[in-house]
């Protein structure tokens, strides 16, 4: 039979539990079983108080993946990683690793002639900057760049407009492979799968200091110096730069 009194309104922001008897022993239980809200501004989700545990308001608990955006620049490689004189074609990628106190991120820039790094920049954050770093650490390394094609994935630091104008400053060409297709950059995951191997996995890293040093000796001592490779006749990144770039060779 319907109550005579009026309902009453709600209050501007208020919470209430709700408890329900178990159904085997007809016991209540210690702890409510849920926190209920009503908001007069609006829904439920608009309001600017949670119960604890639930997701902010209005933000979705569960968010879907960003797919990589459109690319900025044409592929100009096709998967042809082979070039002629430095400074014709470089590969550039990301990865990142965790250590104790978080994540810490890699760009790396090869030239494919000799598969040196010629330029990296290496942070705590995955941002435009991290590119662009790199970028700068190359050009800087090798001089004259005009007309060197740069090759990446379609990574928003890639797309930036800060990345895109860096480029043109130094008169570089940028080239783009296709969504999902690490074939596109093979050459360039090679390097970051030896880097894996040979540095992040051996251990646990508690500080990302440490981990850039790692990282850092490894390129300059051993990749760059130490390391031979069947590709180049056995030869390291410098020899073969060394050998091939002399007057010697290109008279040859």
């Amino acid at each position: 039979m319907p109550s005579g009194r009026p309902p009453t309104a709600p209050t501007p922001c208020s919470t209430r539990t709700r408890t329900t008897p178990s159904s085997a022993t007809g016991t209540w239980p210690t702890r409510p079983a849920t926190l209920v809200r009503t908001c007069a501004s609006g829904p439920r989700g608009a309001c600017a108080h949670r119960t604890a545990g639930g997701p902010r308001s209005g933000r979705s608990a569960a968010r879907t993946p960003k797919l990589p955006g459109p690319p900025v620049h044409d592929d100009l490689v096709e998967r042809d990683f082979t070039a002629e004189a430095p400074n014709r074609l470089w590969l550039a990628d990301i990865t990142a690793h965790r250590t104790g106190e978080g994540k810490l991120y890699l760009c790396a820039i090869k030239d494919v002639f000799s598969n040196r790094i010629v330029g990296y920049s290496i942070s705590d954050r995955m941002k435009s900057r991290l590119a662009v770093d790199a970028l700068s650490s190359a050009v800087a390394r090798r001089g004259d760049v005009a007309g060197c094609i740069l090759h990446t994935d379609r990574g928003s630091q890639f797309r930036s407009r800060k990345h895109v104008r860096a480029l043109h400053r130094h008169g570089m060409v940028g080239s783009m492979g296709k969504v999902g297709a690490a074939g596109d950059n093979a050459a360039m995951e090679s390097f970051f799968a030896l880097l894996q191997k040979n540095v992040l996995d051996r251990r646990t890293w508690t500080t990302r200091q440490e981990l850039r040093i790692a990282i850092v000796t490894w390129i300059e001592r051993t990749y760059h110096r130490r390391r031979r490779q069947e590709a180049l006749g056995r030869l390291t990144p410098i020899e073969y730069e060394t050998i091939m770039t002399t007057p010697a060779a290109h008279a040859a």
